[in-house]
């Protein structure tokens, strides 16, 4: 068999382009000019269909472009066959019947191909175009072969008596000219059939249609004909969806266009405005407030780990300085804990982080909450952009900062504020452990809140003694465990104290008494922080809170002078063309149409908008199609 799969022609017609060339849709091979190489590429799909199916159902897809061919689809089919042979399956015949049977329903026009010299009455594909169009309305025979036959029997097969059909019969002869040559061109194989007909004179009759030429010129007037007949039905229905389409785009949309382009460029634009709102109000005071509470919360870590935690406290105020060198040590100890702690990273840190939070805000706000993938290109260059100054402005903060970690000189100005801030911050933290230590005692209650408290410190107490015994001797300590452990039973009877607490109830007391302990000792700093005694700079030693204030304060002023310069002024100005750059400038029309369509309301208003535009485009070629009609009939009339 020669054909083993349907294959589908399409014939299209390019007035404007003088190249003929066909394409493989399904196989994107791209142009092919030779149609040698289409005819083995035609000839290597049907191979490729296994002998055990014998043909296949999938069809090959041949587009044809050329300025001499009509606008026309043509189906070649497998051949009918009678009985399979030995190396065909059984079911070869109903196959090829189905397969032919569900291309030849209407309103395809079907082209009944025949051999002249085999009896019209049994070919199979009269028989199957008779069911499906017993009138002969749509069928065209083919009458191959013609040079086979006498030219008075070919005339009398032509002439559309013995087997009529409304659109009569065709003959043609397709034998090359020479038949042992293996490619002869489709121009020669017309003009040889053309001679022969033009040969014998019997054929030149007014109603023989014979010849290449004629099919062609048949099968134009025959398909329009059929697309006159349903081209009112068409325009009718054609326009039933225009208007649909135009009262949804109206009643839905207002008729306000919408672009690919424009959605894109107005979500940009939303960012960049966003983002020129947020550096308007991100400037210096925003970043030495962030600056400022990160280094006073260092400060208050380094006051409780080098001085609240310190036993001796309590003995600072009444200590003599120049005579205790405890203090001194103390003082030059906490400020290298702050000035040597890397300030120049940890703040510029600070400002990256409160920049990366903002930007991860601006971009999970619509529409960008239905692009992640542009949301994630943002986030990434943001960071980029970022990460490319932070060490040179990190280097520059730790240089210009340099000096501090030697020698810190203050004013009375100076230390004036620095008290003031430090009394400030030592009561907000005073109130933040009242109202923590208020919290658990309304969810634990002031009872059992209280009794777990008692069990914690007699646990420690005990815990000491105990540590303490063992330093004595033996059996003094044994002696001294017995009356202790007399007493202790005592106590707790007496206190009706439960002798077990769950592990998270401990810890909750724990947390009770840090709390107690902490809210002591920032009510006992508090009060020498407004005292005489630390009105004046040069009683620093006993006011370390306000001296380490004073240098994070001085801190913060020096660092944000260069990140504003370094990092921020930089990143201002490089984001917005980053944006431009990797968001507009980059994306081609493809991504456009793609990154528009992630929003549903856009891709519906862009679906309604092409729909509507399309359907304008079918009127208007209907329209000239009906004048076309329209002008032919007056012309037949006329004739």
């Amino acid at each position: 068999m020669v054909t083993r799969r349907p294959i589908e022609i399409t014939l299209v017609h390019t007035p404007g382009n003088h190249k003929v060339y066909g394409e493989f849709p399904q196989l994107s091979l791209g142009k092919m000019h030779d149609f040698v190489d289409i005819q083995k590429t035609l000839a290597d799909l049907n191979a490729a269909v296994p002998d055990a199916e014998a043909v296949s159902n999938e069809p090959i897809e041949l587009r044809v472009y050329s300025p001499n061919v009509p606008d026309l689809t043509l189906i070649d089919l497998p051949g009918y066959i009678q009985t399979p042979d030995a190396h065909q399956p059984d079911h070869l015949k109903p196959k090829i019947e189905e397969m032919c049977s569900n291309y030849i329903r209407e309103p395809n026009i079907i082209l009944a191909v025949c051999a002249a010299n085999t009896d019209l009455a049994n070919s199979p594909a009269l028989q199957a175009s008779a069911r499906t169009d017993p009138m002969g309305l749509r069928t065209i025979g083919v009458l191959t072969k013609m040079d086979r036959v006498s030219p008075d029997h070919g005339v009398s097969l032509l002439q559309n008596t013995e087997y009529p059909l409304h659109l009569g019969y065709i003959g043609v002869v397709c034998t090359p000219p020479e038949p042992e040559s293996k490619s002869v061109s489709a121009g020669a194989l017309v003009q040889q059939g053309d001679d022969y007909f033009r040969h014998h004179l019997v054929y030149n009759q007014r109603d023989i249609q014979v010849g290449t030429s004629t099919l062609r010129l048949k099968l134009m007037n025959v398909l329009e004909q059929s697309m006159g007949k349903s081209l009112y039905s068409i325009v009718d229905a054609v326009q039933r969806e225009l208007e649909e389409a135009r009262y949804q785009f109206k009643v839905q949309y207002n008729d306000r266009r919408v672009t690919a382009e424009s959605y894109v460029a107005e979500t940009v634009d939303s960012l960049k405005h966003n983002f020129k709102h947020f550096a308007g109000h991100f400037g210096k005071p925003q970043v030495r407030h962030e600056v400022r509470s990160m280094l006073e919360q260092r400060v208050l870590d380094i006051c409780a780990e080098h001085y609240w935690a310190d036993r001796k406290i309590a003995e600072l105020p009444k200590a003599i300085p120049e005579e205790d060198i405890y203090w001194l040590y103390k003082m030059n100890l906490a400020s290298a804990a702050l000035t040597k702690s890397g300030i120049g990273r940890s703040t510029t840190q600070r400002v990256v982080d409160v920049l990366m939070h903002t930007m991860e805000r601006l971009v999970n706000t619509e529409p960008f909450t239905l692009h992640p993938t542009t949301r994630t290109q943002v986030m990434d260059f943001t960071s980029e952009v970022l990460r490319s100054r932070f060490l040179a402005t990190s280097d520059q903060v730790e240089n210009t900062i340099k000096p501090y970690k030697y020698e810190v000189e203050v004013t009375e100005t100076e230390w004036t504020e620095g008290v003031r801030r430090s009394i400030a911050l030592l009561e907000h933290e005073l109130d933040m452990c009242e109202k923590m230590a208020a919290a658990l005692r309304t969810t634990l209650g002031k009872k059992k809140l209280r009794s777990a408290i008692n069990y914690v410190l007699e646990t420690e107490r005990r815990q000491e003694q105990e540590k303490h015994a063992n330093e004595s001797s033996a059996r003094d300590a044994q002696e001294e465990m017995k009356d202790m452990s007399q007493r202790e039973a005592e106590a707790w009877s007496s206190a009706n104290v439960k002798p077990v607490y769950s592990p998270r109830l401990v810890e909750k007391a724990k947390e009770a008494l840090f709390l107690r302990d902490r809210a002591m000792v920032l009510k006992y700093r508090i009060a020498a922080l407004k005292s005489r005694q630390c009105k004046s700079v040069s009683n620093k030693e006993y006011c370390p809170e306000a001296f380490l204030n004073v240098i994070a304060e001085k801190l913060t002023y020096t660092a944000v002078m260069f990140i504003q310069v370094e990092l921020l002024n930089e990143f201002f100005f490089q984001f917005p063309r980053e944006v431009d750059d990797r968001l507009i400038y980059q994306m081609n029309r493809q991504q456009i149409q793609q990154f528009a369509r992630e929003n549903a309301a856009i891709a519906a208003h862009l679906s309604l908008q092409e729909r509507k535009h399309k359907l304008e485009q079918v009127m208007e070629k209907l329209n000239y199609l009906v004048r076309r009609q329209a002008d032919r009939q007056r012309q037949t009339t006329t004739e």
